[in-house]
């Protein structure tokens, strides 16, 4: 399969920009909410009505952390997320997205409805 500019980003994508983030235990950590660690498949809806592909990063009660390829601007979208059995989706405000390695930007935003229990 060919990859275009706009494709989901790979687990070894995702790897290699938390490689070269460092050590997260040496940075002073200001976050209200504990994350979770979380590498699954999303899908990114913007009010356009453009979708992107995108694998989060984190995930809290509060929001979530998103590495994919092309900009995301600040502001209202759904992402959606699937596990084998089912599938979630949610409104999500979208607060920063910031480029790194390789093409790839990180996104982190709040969850606009709270996720099922």
């Amino acid at each position: 399969m060919e990859k275009t500019p706009w494709s989901r980003p790979t687990m070894d994508d995702l790897k290699q920009v938390l490689e070269s983030f460092g050590n997260s235990e040496t940075v002073n950590d200001l976050r209200d909410v504990d994350r979770l660690e979380l590498s699954v498949p999303a899908e990114v809806k913007t009010l356009r009505g453009n979708t992107i592909s995108a694998m989060t990063r984190e995930i809290s009660r509060q929001g979530l952390g998103l590495l994919h390829k092309g900009m995301l601007n600040p502001g209202e979208v759904t992402v959606k997320l699937a596990s084998e059995t089912r599938e979630f989706e949610y409104r999500v405000k979208i607060m920063w997205c910031t480029p790194c390695d390789n093409g790839m930007f990180i996104s982190g935003g709040e969850f606009l409805t709270k996720p099922d229990k």
